[in-house]
């Protein structure tokens, strides 16, 4: 196998993301029931796997303890095109015998459980928009934090539970190769110092900086903006799910040990209201 360090320019471009809101699964809905729904039908819908999803969901149970004992997931849906809108996203778990609603909240989040049917069925998560226009991403959160932070255990959380439920960017398949091996890794990749893992602010930033106790560290440049000034030609990517938000992403050094899971993720915005 290649040696792991030769893909984080293309693991730069990994894409976990998800939703949240309430999410109404039955423990053995059928598709007869007053809750199923019909999302309109649409050529190339974005998809996920609903078992790698709720595996996610379970990922997060096991190691919260851990990493954010006060946190709750969620997850989030995220736009990938400047011009996709987000007003009126439906999302449904479908099967062969099941159509269940998620309830999408107004950040465009949501939560899942599960259902032995959709398991058995190897349902799909299925939004009303296209492919290629929209990414997900695990929503892991501290209550109580001061405005415009993060908790970097959540952080971390959020890149475990991504690469678990699989919300890798809509790549063609077979497009991994032998990275499929490395993509099996899912979680222990977030242990890595700094692994090419894209965390989105609500608003563009200015800086992000790293603070625990008297220690202060300004991220440097090439950790934001999707790490565009390492990559002059990273608007060709047409893989990356960073497109419409560029300018509100970055990456954190996840697998620095000499930072503790509470280190605060301050976000400094440009606009003076964001």
């Amino acid at each position: 196998m290649p040696d792991l360090t030769q893909t984080s320019a293309r693991l730069g471009v990994l894409a976990i993301a998800l939703l949240a809101g309430d999410a109404g699964l039955a423990e053995d809905a059928r598709s007869g029931s007053d809750d199923a729904v019909v999302v309109s039908a649409m050529r190339n819908p974005v998809r996920k796997s609903y078992k790698k999803m709720i595996d996610g969901a379970a990922l997060f149970e096991q190691r919260r303890s851990e990493l954010a004992p006060a946190a709750a997931l969620r997850f989030k849906l995220i736009p990938r095109k400047p011009d996709t809108s987000m007003k009126g996203v439906e999302l449904k778990v479908e099967a062969d015998s099941i159509a269940i609603p998620l309830r999408v909240a107004p950040d465009q989040t949501f939560t899942i459980e599960r259902n032995r049917t959709a398991l058995r069925e190897n349902a799909d998560v299925m939004p009303n928009r296209r492919e290629g226009t929209m990414t997900w991403r695990a929503d892991v959160r501290t209550p109580g934090l001061p405005p415009h932070t993060r908790r970097l255990g959540d952080l971390r959380l959020e890149c475990e539970v991504g690469m678990k439920a699989g919300l890798i960017s809509n790549y063609p398949r077979g497009f991994w190769g032998w990275l499929d091996e490395l993509i099996a890794l899912k979680p222990e990749y977030c242990k890595r110092a700094a692994p090419r893992y894209l965390f989105f602010a609500d608003h563009p930033i200015f800086s992000v900086t790293l603070v625990h106790g008297e220690r202060r560290e300004v991220l440097p440049v090439d950790m934001l903006y999707a790490g565009a000034t390492r990559d002059p030609e990273w608007k060709k990517d047409k893989y990356c799910d960073c497109e419409a938000l560029f300018d509100h992403a970055y990456f954190v050094p996840l697998g620095d040990a000499s930072w503790p899971d509470d280190t605060r993720v301050e976000l400094e915005y440009m606009g003076p209201n964001s």
